[in-house]
C-alpha cells in the first residue's frame, strides 16, 4: 500500500476563507412557515433571535437589503447577515444594523405565494431562503441543499434560470450590471 497524498494547495490558489451566514429572525416570525428554519444548526448559518446579537462580531459583513450597490463576487470575503421577518418587521430590525453596507440582490424572482391582506410587499421581495441562494450564486458560493426544503424551489429555479446563467459557478463579477 503506498502512501501517496494530493498536492497541497498553495496559499495563492486556496479559495477564500467564508464566514458563517448570520440570519436574524424576529421573534414574531412564524418558525412553522420560516423559509430558512431547514438551516438551523447547519454549518455554516448562525441564527440570532432579535433584539440579541450572538458572540460573533459582524465586522466585515454586509447586510442584504434594497437599494444598496449590487452583491458580487467582490463582497465574496465578506460575511452575509439576512433579516428574516415580515416585511414590516424586517423594516423595524434595519435600524439595529445600520453600521453594516447594504448590498442588493439582482431582479430575482419570487416562487414563494405572498399572500398579505394589510401590507404590500416589495416587488424585489424574496423569501428568505430564495433571498440567501441568490445571494450565494452571486458570491460565488455552493447553493447545494439550500433549497432542498423548499417546497417552491424548481419554480424559482425555472423562473430565474437567466440570473443563474449569468452568475455561473464563480460569482457575479465585480464590474456586472444588473441584468436585462
Amino acid at each position: 500500500m503506498s502512501n501517496t497524498s494530493l498536492p497541497a494547495q498553495s496559499a495563492a490558489s486556496a479559495p477564500p476563507a467564508f464566514k458563517p451566514t448570520i440570519i436574524v429572525v424576529h421573534p414574531r416570525e412564524n418558525r412553522a412557515k420560516c423559509s430558512v428554519e431547514p438551516l438551523r444548526g447547519q454549518a455554516p448559518y448562525i441564527f440570532w433571535t432579535f433584539p440579541k446579537r450572538g458572540p460573533e462580531s459582524i465586522e466585515s459583513y454586509v447586510r442584504l437589503g434594497i437599494g444598496g450597490p449590487l452583491l458580487t463576487s467582490n463582497d465574496a470575503a465578506n460575511g452575509l447577515l439576512l433579516l428574516d421577518g415580515t416585511w414590516r418587521l424586517a423594516a423595524r430590525m434595519e435600524k439595529d444594523y445600520t453600521s453594516l453596507p447594504v448590498r442588493s440582490l439582482l431582479p430575482w424572482q419570487t416562487a414563494y405565494p405572498r399572500v398579505s391582506k394589510t401590507y404590500d410587499d416589495p416587488a424585489a421581495g424574496l423569501a428568505t431562503v430564495e433571498a440567501l441562494f441568490a445571494a450565494h450564486c452571486q458570491i460565488g458560493l455552493t447553493t447545494e441543499g439550500l433549497l432542498d426544503h423548499y417546497y417552491w424551489k424548481d419554480r424559482f429555479l425555472e423562473i430565474n434560470a437567466k440570473l443563474l446563467e449569468q452568475c455561473g459557478k464563480t460569482g457575479l463579477p465585480p464590474d456586472s450590471t444588473l441584468a436585462e
